[in-house]
């Protein structure tokens, strides 16, 4: 089934998805665990206001319409700047997917942040779950909208992942473990082993991350 709609959305024609609202318990997909105002940026310095959030499921930002659920697509997103959502600053990288910017000064980092919706599969024989009904209940998700709303049930799982992105002038480079991270710095690997032996790093705490590429950037050997 088909949920999608047309409608005049900021100073431009959008299509939006229709998301259906049942009764969950907080286990989250979404960035933030309300909608939240903030301000949408368009490339003509037009500035909207909107109750906003961002699905990391299906990695899109999203809006709250009297209610209603819509998700941002191509014809909003082309001609989209910035997402302000707080204090915090939402960008498009290479005009496909949101990332938050992190750091700006002398270099750019990005946070791309994704996640796996793994609904309950049905019983299967011996005491175990059937895969296949587990995929076929996501995909029903996806296709009536219900991935979408704020919460899910209580029998969902929700396996969340990061992804970086780095750009200090030598291109605009990714990286979605610390052994790629480590690989990146290959050439400072005295000061990258010092560093993460003194410090606790996170891979999913942005901040984490954050303080160490801004250790290896200002620190080059």
């Amino acid at each position: 089934m088909n949920y999608k709609y047309v409608l005049f959305f900021f100073p431009i024609l959008a299509c939006f998805s229709v998301k259906a609202q049942i009764e969950t318990k907080e286990i989250f997909h979404y960035i933030f665990p309300e909608f939240t105002s903030g301000v949408v940026l368009m490339k003509d310095g037009t500035k909207n206001q909107a109750l906003l959030n961002y699905n990391a499921a299906t990695e899109e930002m999203t809006f709250d319409q009297k209610g209603q659920k819509l998700a941002f697509t191509d014809l909003t997103l082309n001609q989209l700047d910035t997402v302000f959502i707080q204090d915090r600053k939402f960008v498009l990288l290479d005009n496909k997917k949101f990332a938050e910017l992190i750091h700006q000064d002398g270099y750019k980092l990005f946070v791309q942040y994704k996640c796996r919706v793994i609904p309950p599969g049905k019983p299967a024989p011996y005491g175990g779950t059937s895969q296949t009904s587990s995929a076929t209940s996501y995909s029903s998700w996806i296709g009536d909208g219900r991935i979408y709303q704020l919460k899910l049930p209580d029998d969902f799982k929700v396996n969340s992942t990061v992804v970086y992105w780095l750009d200090n002038g030598a291109g605009l480079k990714s990286f979605s473990s610390m052994g790629q991270l480590k690989k990146f710095y290959g050439k400072q690997k005295v000061i990258y082993n010092q560093y993460t032996k003194e410090h606790k790093v996170d891979f999913k705490d942005r901040e984490s991350i954050a303080d160490l590429v801004y250790y290896m950037e200002t620190n080059p050997q």
